[in-house]
């Protein structure tokens, strides 16, 4: 397992993370918790997408926004955040438009997280 220090170069506010969360052994799992979650939750995610099921959509994005913000993903967080609102205003044109980004993002984290924890 690589430092801390290694996903701070990454841009990841891990100190605020550990504070919330107690100690970098459970920071550590609920990375790895969200690595699992993720593969669960996009295939979920895509499915609402095709199908304009903006209700499920936004349960999904809402709790990848809050996974994020609990793991230090700031940006990532943002951009759930994003697409929750829109998904909840019924925005399928921005939902659309914006979504290989928030599964590129996703995709991101993912890696990083086995980069580190490898």
């Amino acid at each position: 397992m690589k430092d801390i220090s290694f996903l701070k170069q990454k841009g990841v506010d891990v100190d605020n993370s550990i504070e919330l969360l107690g100690d970098i052994e459970m920071y550590n799992e609920l990375l790895s918790d969200f690595i699992d979650v993720s593969n669960e939750r996009m295939p979920r995610l895509d499915n609402s997408k095709i199908n304009n099921d903006m209700k499920n959509y936004a349960i999904d994005v809402h709790a990848i926004k809050s996974d994020s913000k609990y793991l230090g993903f700031t940006k990532l967080a943002d951009m759930a955040l994003n697409h929750q609102l829109k998904s909840e205003d019924n925005d399928i044109n921005y939902i659309n438009d914006n979504y290989a980004e928030l599964v590129n993002e996703v995709n991101d984290k993912i890696n990083l997280i086995k980069e580190y924890l490898d």
